[in-house]
Order: C-alpha cells, then structure tokens, then sequence
C-alpha cells in the first residue's frame, strides 16, 4: 500500500506543470511592455486626416495597420490560451520547437518577407476613432502582460503550428505577439515617410 501510494505521489509530480522561469518571464514581459511603448508613441499626435491618408488605393493607412495590430492582438492571445488548454504537444512537436525563442524575435520584425493577413485579420474600420482603437490596445496588451506575469501554465509543453516558423511552443506564441506588432508599427512608421503624407 505504502508503495502504490509512494509510485503515485512521484507520477503526480513528474506530471506537474513547469512554470515559466523568472528570466522568461521577463523577457517576455519586458518585450511586450517595449512594443506596448512603442505602438502608443507611434499614434500619438496623429491627426485625422493622417490616421486615414493612403499613401496608395493599395497600401494601408495608419488607421488600417494600426487595427491590424490590434485585432492581431486579439487572435494570437486567443490562441496562446487554446493552445495552452488543449492536449500537451508530442515529443515530435516539442523538438521543433527547440531554440526558436531568439528567431521568432529577429526575424519576426524583417519586413523583406511578405505575408498576406488571414481575412479575419484584414482591416474594415471596426473602430470608428482613433482613441477607441487605442484604448482597446491597451487593454489587451495590458492583458496579455497581466498573463505572462501570473500565470502558472506550461507555456513550454503545448505547441501550434506556425505558417512560417512551424511549430511554437506557447511561449514562443507570446514572443510572436511582441514581435508582431513591432513589424508592423514600422510598417505604420514608414507611412509617415510617404510622398503627401499630410503635415498636419
């Protein structure tokens, strides 16, 4: 009996979940808090008629990237915690996933490679105001850093496949996310550098 119970104390911890190391945690945090500052300096002091400029019918206008970012906010942390909620990745899985941390935050931000957004993620001006948009930003960026802070999920034992990177583990979903919405807030910067960008 004693064993049974000995051999089932020892199989409950092998299955406890790993919590994040506190460096990270910081890292993630400190690169979320980055983009955070980033996005908000970016918009800030942008006028109307700047925030709806197209430099080209074809290319987004501050307004449109910068909902890009915010709806991606949205989806990608929507993922995080499917991801973390469902089955535990594969030994297979897990192995592609191994050492990707500092490529998802290099190559994240290289605007040489192209992609087109899913549909969902596509810009159709669900916000009507520059400061709606923004507010909802904050408070799912605030969101997302309030997770990484606290939480006690094993980010490292679940993984999604990646349309670039292949498999991510959890973890590595939330570096995206940083990285992401520093990809484009250069985007949303360059517009700025635009031939009849308005002065104000």
């Amino acid at each position: 009996m004693k064993r049974r119970l000995f051999l089932g104390i020892t199989a409950a911890g092998l299955l406890r979940a790993r919590v994040l190391e506190q460096g990270e945690r910081d890292r993630a945090m400190s690169y979320l808090h980055a983009t955070r500052k980033m996005f908000l300096d970016s918009v800030a002091g942008v006028t109307p008629a700047q925030w709806e400029w197209k430099p080209d019918p074809d290319v987004w206008s501050i307004a449109e990237v910068a909902e890009h970012i915010a709806l991606s906010e949205d989806n990608l942390f929507t993922l995080v915690r499917k991801t973390v909620a469902g089955p535990p990745a594969s030994p297979a899985q897990l192995a592609e996933t191994k050492g990707k941390d500092e490529a998802v935050m290099k190559t994240a931000v290289d605007r040489s490679r192209k992609f087109k957004a899913p549909q969902n993620l596509q810009p159709t001006h669900r916000w009507k105001t520059k400061a709606e948009l923004v507010s909802h930003f904050k408070d799912s960026r605030d969101r997302t850093i309030e997770y990484v802070q606290t939480t006690t999920d094993d980010l490292r034992a679940h993984a999604a496949p990646h349309p670039a990177y292949k498999e991510l583990d959890a973890y590595q979903w939330i570096l995206f996310i940083a990285g992401h919405s520093e990809r484009h807030i250069l985007q949303l910067n360059e517009v700025k550098t635009k031939p009849g960008y308005p002065k104000a």
